[in-house]
C-alpha cells in the first residue's frame, strides 16, 4: 500500500492527513498512538488528522491545533464554507470502529469541538 497520507511540519509538530476512506483507517487506527491528537471536520466526509504527540504529557499549543483543525476543514465536504466550521478533536485512543462500519467510519468515545474558517494553512502544497 502506499503511503496512507499527507504529511506537513509546523512548530516542530508533525501533522498527518488522510487521502480517503480507506487510508482513514489506516492512519486512525493503525499508524496513529494513544496519545496524538485526533481530528475531522464534524458532519462532513473528510480527511482525519493526527498530531503527532511524542508524550501525553507534552502540551500541543492552540496555533498548532488551529492549523491542524484548518486542514481537516480544508481537506473535507466543507471545503469553501462561508462560516467556521466545526472540527471534532480528541486523542487518538479515543478513536473507534464499530464492526461493519463503512471504511472511514469511527466513533470518539469523548472529544471537544475546534471552530475553524475552512482555509487551507499550506497554499503552497
Amino acid at each position: 500500500m502506499s503511503q496512507v497520507y499527507r504529511q506537513f511540519e509546523f512548530e516542530g509538530f508533525t501533522i498527518l492527513v488522510g487521502k480517503g476512506a480507506h487510508q482513514n483507517d489506516e492512519l486512525s487506527l493503525h499508524v496513529a498512538e494513544p496519545q496524538d491528537l485526533w481530528l475531522h471536520a464534524a458532519g462532513y466526509a473528510g480527511s482525519h488528522v493526527v498530531i503527532r504527540v511524542p508524550s501525553r504529557e507534552m502540551q500541543v499549543p492552540a496555533s498548532v491545533v488551529e492549523v491542524a483543525a484548518r486542514l481537516a476543514a480544508w481537506n473535507s465536504k466543507a471545503r469553501g464554507a462561508r462560516g467556521k466550521v466545526d472540527v471534532h478533536l480528541c486523542r487518538a485512543g479515543e478513536v473507534r470502529k464499530r464492526k461493519g462500519a463503512p471504511a472511514g467510519e469511527v466513533v470518539l468515545e469523548r472529544w471537544t469541538r475546534v471552530r475553524v474558517y475552512s482555509r487551507n494553512p499550506f497554499p503552497d502544497c
